[in-house]
């Protein structure tokens, strides 16, 4: 990654204003641990900011390469059509950048073994 490199963490949003903290919490972990990577939260609905919003505020901040990481488990329409469709239209509107639509978090096998070492911890604690 260079300096002119963003990281958008991308998720659904919630009217429940608590729904975001751990999406907000994932990029604040990421800045404490990574201090040069420059990160920042989007969402498709229900909660601000939206995607085109932190595209353009990481803009301002000189960013020319995002990497767009969507933050679902599953993927369902929004990560398969709507999430494509915005970053092609931000293609379209901002020639200068370059997008990069990374897989949904989900479909990691790190998130798969993270996810089943939890179930499996829970289940067996009594």
């Amino acid at each position: 990654m260079t300096s002119q490199t963003g990281v958008i963490l991308f998720a659904h949003g919630s009217r429940d204003p608590l729904w975001r903290l751990p999406i907000d919490a994932v990029a604040e972990d990421m800045t404490r641990r990574w201090p040069h990577m420059s990160v920042a939260c989007a969402f498709l609905e229900l909660t601000t900011p939206d995607l085109a919003t932190t595209v353009e505020a990481l803009m301002m901040q000189g960013k020319t390469h995002l990497r767009i990481v969507p933050m679902f488990l599953g993927v369902g329409r929004h990560a398969r059509e709507d999430l494509p469709q915005l970053v092609s239209e931000l293609t379209e509107a901002y020639p200068q950048v370059q997008f990069e639509l990374l897989p949904s978090i989900g479909e990691h096998p790190a998130m798969t073994r993270l996810m089943a070492d939890i179930a499996a911890n829970a289940a067996s604690t009594p």
